[in-house]
This record gives C-alpha cells, sequence and structure tokens, in this order.
C-alpha cells in the first residue's frame, strides 16, 4: 500500500484522510516534470535525482510519498511551435524519458496501462505511473501516429494545447474550425476506439461541446477548473459539467492560480495584453514566461489560497456531480501555486479542508482517483467493444479536411 507521511501534527481530518490514502490511491490528471527534466539536465537523473529530493522541481519521490500518491498521469508535452515532424520527435523523447524515469526509480514507480495495472502497481506500494499526451499536435495529423503513442503507453491525449491544431480549436487561440473539424472527429472516434482517453482541458467551449457530441466512451479534463468561479477561456463551463455528468466522464481541477482566482486571471490577462503590445504571443510559453519576469518587477504577482481550489472543486461537485471530480495539479508546468499546495505534498491538506467541510470516505476516495479509474476502465471496456464492429481508420487529413 502507498506510504503516506506527515511532518507535523495531523488534525483529525488529516489524520483520517492520510488512512484513507494509504488504502486508495490518489490520482493526479497532470504533472510536467518530464519536461522539466529536459529543460534542466536533458533527462539526465544522476543530475536530477528524484530518490534524493530536489530544490528546483514541484515533484520527487519523497514528496510524493509525503503527498500520499498512488498514481500520476506524466504529461509527454512538447511545445506546439515547431513543425509537426519536430513535434512528434520531441513527444517520442518524452515518452522514452517516462519510460527511463519509472525503469530508474523501479522500486518507487510503476508503468500503468490500464486501471488494473493501477491498483495493481498501487497495491504493490508504488506510484502508479500513466502518460498523457497534450496536445494533438504531437501526432501530426496521423491516425497512424496516434495509435503507435497507445502501444507506447499513452493512455489521454489534449486534443489541442495553447495553440490551435488544424483540426481543433484551442482555448487560448482565434477559432478556425468552429470547434472540430471532419478530421477532428475522426482523432475523437479512433482514440474511443483504441481506448486513449479524450482530454478536453486547454480546448475551446465548442470544442468540448463538438466532443462531447461526438464521443462513443466517457471523457476527461485532465487539468481544469470551473468557468463559473473563474471566467477564463482554460476553465470548464456550466453547461459543458452538465454535459460532462452524463457523458460519465471527469473533470481533475487544476491549482494554477491563474485559472482559479480571478485577481491572479487579471494580473495575467493585463500581463498578455502588455505583451501583445510588446510583439509577444501570450501562446508561446517561452518567450510569454521571459516577459512576465520582467513585468513582474513593476506588477507584483498577487497570490492565491488552498480555499480557493476548494471553491472549484465543490463547484464542479454541484454541477456535474461528485462521480465526476478529480484532481489535476498541474504541478511543474507553472511557476507559482496557491498557498498550502506549493508542491505535490499538498494533496492531503486540501482532502483534510473538504474533509472539515463534511465530504463523506467515499466521495473523498471517488474524488482522490475512484473517478478517473472508472472513466479509464469505461474507456477500455468502450474500446473492446468499438474493435467488435470497426478496425484502425485509414483516414487522412488530407482526405477529410483537404
Amino acid at each position: 500500500m502507498a506510504n503516506t507521511e506527515t511532518t507535523a501534527t495531523a488534525s483529525p481530518s488529516l489524520e483520517r484522510v492520510t488512512a484513507l490514502l494509504r488504502d486508495h490511491p490518489l490520482i493526479d490528471g497532470h504533472n510536467d516534470l518530464l519536461w522539466e527534466a529536459r529543460k534542466q539536465t536533458g533527462y539526465d537523473f544522476d543530475r536530477l535525482d528524484l530518490e534524493a529530493g530536489t530544490t528546483t522541481t514541484h515533484t520527487d519521490l519523497p514528496r510524493m510519498r509525503a503527498g500520499g500518491m498512488g498514481g500520476q498521469f506524466w504529461s509527454v508535452w512538447v511545445p506546439s511551435t515547431p513543425p509537426a515532424h519536430a513535434a512528434v520527435a520531441q513527444t517520442l523523447e518524452q515518452v522514452d524519458a517516462a519510460h527511463q524515469m519509472i525503469g530508474r526509480y523501479a522500486g518507487r514507480l510503476g508503468l500503468a496501462r490500464t486501471a488494473d495495472e493501477v491498483e495493481s502497481v498501487f497495491a504493490s506500494g508504488r506510484v502508479a505511473s500513466l502518460l498523457g499526451a497534450e496536445g494533438g499536435h504531437s501526432i501530426g495529423c496521423s491516425l497512424a501516429v496516434l495509435r503507435m503513442l497507445h502501444v507506447l503507453g499513452v493512455r489521454y491525449m489534449t486534443l489541442t494545447h495553447n495553440d490551435n491544431t488544424p483540426w481543433a480549436d484551442s482555448a487560448t487561440d482565434e477559432p478556425k474550425v468552429g470547434g472540430l473539424s471532419a478530421f477532428g472527429e475522426e482523432v475523437v472516434r479512433e482514440m474511443n476506439r483504441i481506448g486513449m482517453l479524450v482530454d478536453l482541458s486547454h480546448v475551446s467551449a465548442d470544442t468540448m461541446r463538438a466532443a462531447l457530441r461526438v464521443t462513443e466512451v466517457p471523457v476527461m479534463f485532465s487539468h481544469s477548473s470551473a468557468r463559473a468561479v473563474c471566467d477564463v477561456p482554460r476553465n470548464v463551463p456550466d453547461d459543458v459539467l452538465e454535459t460532462l455528468g452524463d457523458n460519465n466522464g471527469v473533470c481533475m481541477v487544476t491549482f494554477v492560480p491563474g485559472f482559479v482566482d480571478p485577481t491572479c486571471a487579471q494580473w495575467r490577462t493585463d500581463a498578455a495584453e502588455a505583451a501583445k503590445a510588446k510583439g509577444v504571443a501570450p501562446t508561446d510559453i517561452a518567450a510569454f514566461g521571459a516577459f512576465q519576469q520582467e513585468w513582474v518587477g513593476k506588477h507584483p504577482k498577487p497570490t492565491t489560497d488552498l480555499d480557493q481550489v476548494v471553491k472549484h472543486v465543490e463547484h464542479v461537485r454541484e454541477v456535474a456531480g461528485v462521480d465526476h471530480v478529480g484532481l489535476g495539479g498541474d504541478y511543474d508546468g507553472v511557476d507559482a501555486l496557491p498557498d498550502r499546495l506549493e508542491d505535490v505534498t499538498g494533496y492531503p491538506r486540501l482532502l483534510a479542508a473538504l474533509a472539515d467541510r463534511g465530504w463523506s470516505d467515499e466521495d473523498l476516495v471517488k474524488l482522490a482517483g475512484g473517478n478517473v479509474l472508472r472513466v479509464l476502465r469505461d474507456a477500455e471496456a468502450g474500446a473492446r467493444r468499438l474493435q467488435e464492429t470497426r478496425g484502425p481508420s485509414l483516414a487522412t487529413y488530407e482526405q477529410l479536411d483537404g
């Protein structure tokens, strides 16, 4: 079973949560540690030793244990700005790094490709490690590449990142196809057929609605929050949350300050407008990040707190239902996080805050990982059913959208 540690005298709720996480896996939907490993050391885990602990990331093995973590979707994200062939190659490098990391720390991590494997790895006392591709640019408009990512262990794909793909609109780009193109719909259908979860974080609201109309199995949001609580395009509108409940999917609430706190969101909006005035695209992560370092000198960055994340979790529960909410922190994908959620040790504090607000053990287990496990299992069953009636799609982008 997972080993959960606390470093201070635990409150009754924290003790209760700690006990729950020994027996039930906490599964986070999105973590960008692999990209940090690429940036910091070129994937050299001698220099970025996750067992010894790091000071340059939000995530390492000791802190994962302290956070009661039982499972993690490791993001194999790459920038959406390079040409398609480069994005595919870089994604494969990220997938390779994930396998190398899991193999190096085999006593602490275990590869999981199915819900049953998640439970088996967790039962062995290790963190079940799943892979998720962040952005449809990673397949280069090729369904064959999509299938090969699945063979390599990738179990979800976010349809876009910050920029549109040729076949899907992003939340943070100018709409081009009105949601999903004909090829985009075929991508969703093929993901259903092979058992890869359709991840709707980062996509426009129209893309969310289109994907929910097309999909034949439950979908997920790996790291998104509620638009009614913080009105930014990256968050999920209430009508989509309602449909998500009908779809039996899951929205894994993120901790990103600019997506959970309106004051932080406004600061980012102001910075984005200032960046545009200087010719810097806010969707260019590296350039915009550098701009923000200068901007913050004259415009101090506001902070937020765990309590603001609680508001999003409870709103998703209220609108979609308790069976459709999870957690997707986005650790190592952002430079700052809410107070009391600064790194991966924060999950028990969040669950304890919800326990203090009356959440039952059963509902906390659903939030922590039970819901996303159900969605993964439903996608697997759906894939088996669909493969009985249709084979691999041979459609091309040129045929459907050209």
